[in-house]
């Protein structure tokens, strides 16, 4: 779920330019055209009106190889997309280097913020040398080709072959135990041959980052939040403590219901981790697709959250609708195809319209009918693309659109809900200079659209034929709560550990011939989760998550999931709601809206502390909003858990792992199995 044009705008190319074919390597080009030098007596404030108008000009390039290479997977877009990337790179380069004679001049505070931006903006740093800057973009573009064409396949030669899409749907259907191990295992194996270009990738990064002034790449990320490295990685720590006793209430009910369900030797590894394959989700970062084994209570004590249903019901109509219109039965199989494809594709742009008519009720306008017409809405029948669902913005100027594969179900319904903020973001910056088109923070980006899936109650499903009309009891609260939590709280460990391990490996503490034993070290430690069978060093699993090929930093996702409480508690009151906040929906509030869309606009303009204190009225991130929300929940969950051996010990799936670089460690969720207490 990334925000392209937030990348982007502050010079990460690199992290998504490029998602091409691994048939062969593409051949080799002539190196990209050295930029233009600077002007002879040009200010500080001069400089930032070029950058900003030069990378205007050259943007839409940079952006069309990219959504080409996304959604036409093969070698020549993979050509096309590593040239773009590296022209790109070169010109940062160039930039950041220019940048350096105006240390210390007299400028605007606009520019100073600009020049700082545009310094600590790539999420890939390039080499200085042309050669290797080419290397780092061929590799980025490669790895991010092996993922989108990855495919599991079971038959001889390449025959009967799974895609990331179909394993998914074996999580997320069965509950079969063999069935979700073998789906998992397959999906995991795609990234056995990313070990050796991420190894160099490492290298490379690390080397641009040391050009720019930080002693490594995870040390340039962190700076990205108008506060030290240090900082930030206290930050989180101080967060991610708020936070954990109840994502611990909810670890270990879950695995009560896993063993109920697969039995006392299945359902948990041992040490009291959760199985990595039983999830429901390739990454055990959203468990919701778990709800006929963990929903608190039964449709008829608790009355109906069936989104699927509702969503199958409407792909049947749609299919209907079809079939009639191509002449009843009696069609021929290609046919057919086509009326699956396009009941698929009415279904997919009806659930998009749903997700837009929220936007639009807070005053925001209507998509551009380019949306419409440009976007990839469902995964087409005939090339590899790439299903990660993303948010584009192709030329600062109005042309969105976002890149899914949507299928029926409620984690893609959602998932629109979220894209759109991103889209809503852009098009409410578009008229910050460029260097400022992005968010107050990369938290911001990823917050937006999961401030509008918070207001998604039961209610407002029920207004849209979502739900039957939802109940007023106590069994339906807990039932809603649980329903978000599997989404929302689920995640939040799984938010941290990603780039826990990448700190370390661009560090040095996490060394390549140990990829993968830290990998599972952490995912341990923070989300109390393990494979059932040993993942050695011929696998390179962190491979398998999308971000780290796609080069993506994550700890915005985590931050997103704080954020996202904060920003809705404030739109609920703006928008005069004075009860519970689990029950509040500010749709179709215009004074909400009006808050909202103000803080959009300001993108990068400002540090995103007066951002935040313009629309909470505070500078800090806090998650007293999450434990709010969740208090009926979390109360609910020690009763349940109350007598039971919580807790888990992650020595049983390895080594301690590495604490965050520069910050004061976090409590240790690794304690001994104990009684949990009310």
């Amino acid at each position: 779920m990334k925000p392209v044009r937030a990348l982007l705008a502050l010079g990460v190319a690199a992290a998504v330019i490029g998602l091409a074919g691994c048939k062969k390597e593409p051949a080799s080009a002539p190196s990209a055209t050295a930029p233009a030098a600077a002007p002879a007596g040009e200010t500080a404030d001069q400089f930032i009106a070029r950058v900003n108008d030069e990378y205007k000009k050259m943007y839409p390039e940079m952006t069309a190889a990219q959504w080409l290479s996304s959604t036409y997977i093969n070698d020549d877009s993979q050509l096309l997309s590593a040239k773009a990337n590296e022209r790109y790179l070169t010109q940062l380069n160039s930039w950041i280097e220019q940048s350096r004679k105006f240390e210390g001049q007299p400028m605007s505070p606009a520019t100073a913020r600009s020049i700082q931006l545009l310094k600590i903006g790539t999420a890939m740093p390039a080499p200085k040398d042309p050669a290797r800057l080419a290397e780092l973009t061929q590799i980025a573009t490669r790895m991010e080709g092996m993922y989108g064409s990855g495919s599991y396949c079971t038959g001889p030669g390449d025959s009967d072959c799974r895609q990331l899409g179909e394993l998914e749907d074996v999580l997320r259907n069965s509950r079969d135990y063999n069935a979700q191990l073998d789906a998992w295992k397959g999906w995991h194996g795609i990234s056995k041959p990313m070990r050796k270009d991420y190894t160099r990738f490492v290298e490379l990064v690390n080397e641009g980052a040391r050009n720019l002034g930080y002693a490594d790449t995870g040390e340039l990320w962190r700076s990205g939040y108008d506060m030290s490295p240090a900082e930030l990685s206290a930050e989180t720590d101080r967060l991610w403590g708020q936070v954990k006793p109840l994502y611990e209430q909810l670890h270990c009910y879950t695995r009560s219901r896993l063993e109920t369900k697969y039995g006392m030797d299945k359902g948990q590894v041992g040490g009291g981790l959760l199985p990595a394959h039983l999830l429901g989700n390739m990454w055990q970062q959203d468990w919701g697709n778990l709800w006929d084994v963990l929903a608190p209570y039964s449709e008829q004590q608790a009355g109906s959250l069936d989104i699927n249903g509702a969503l199958a019901r409407q792909y049947q109509q749609a299919f209907d609708a079809q079939q009639a219109k191509a002449g009843g039965d009696g069609e021929s199989a290609a046919r057919q195809a086509q009326i699956e494809v396009d009941a698929s594709l009415a279904t997919a742009k009806r659930m998009t319209e749903r997700a837009q008519d929220f936007y639009v009720s807070l005053g925001m306008p209507k998509l551009p009918d380019s949306y419409w017409n440009k976007t990839q809405f469902i995964k087409p029948r005939d090339r590899d693309v790439v299903c990660h669902a993303s948010a584009w913005d192709m030329n600062m100027s109005g042309d969105v659109r976002t890149k899914m594969c949507i299928k029926p179900n409620e984690e893609d319904f959602t998932t629109i809900y979220h894209e759109l903020g991103h889209v809503y973001y852009y098009l409410a910056y578009n008229k910050q200079p460029p260097l400022f088109q992005t968010g107050a923070h990369d938290g911001f980006h990823e917050a937006i659209g999961d401030t509008i899936v918070l207001a998604m109650t039961p209610k407002y499903l029920s207004s849209i034929g979502m739900v039957a009309n939802p109940q007023q009891s106590q069994e339906a609260l807990i039932n809603a709560q649980m329903r978000m939590a599997l989404a929302k709280v689920s995640f939040l460990p799984f938010g941290l550990m990603i780039d826990r391990w990448r700190w370390g490996v661009f560090d040095g503490s996490i060394k390549p011939d140990q990829y993968n034993k830290a990998w599972w070290d952490l995912k341990a430690r923070y989300q109390g989760v393990a494979p059932v069978e040993a993942r050695g060093e011929e696998f390179f699993d962190a491979g398998a998550k999308y971000h780290v090929p796609g080069n993506t930093p994550y700890t915005r996702y985590f931050l997103s999931h704080i954020l996202q409480f904060q920003f809705y508690k404030s739109l609920c009151d703006a928008a005069g709601y004075k009860g519970p906040l689990y029950e509040c929906s500010f749709y179709g509030n215009k004074a909400a809206g009006a808050k909202f869309e103000a803080m959009l606009s300001k993108g990068a303009s400002q540090p995103w502390q007066q951002t935040m204190k313009e629309l909470t009225g505070g500078e800090k991130m806090d998650a007293s909003a999450v434990l709010e929300y969740f208090a009926p929940l979390q109360t609910w969950l020690k009763q349940q858990n109350e007598g039971k051996s919580c807790g888990w010990q992650a020595s049983a799936a390895g080594a301690a792992a590495p604490a965050a670089p520069a910050a004061k460690p976090a409590a240790k969720a690794e304690a001994p199995a104990k009684p949990a207490k009310g």
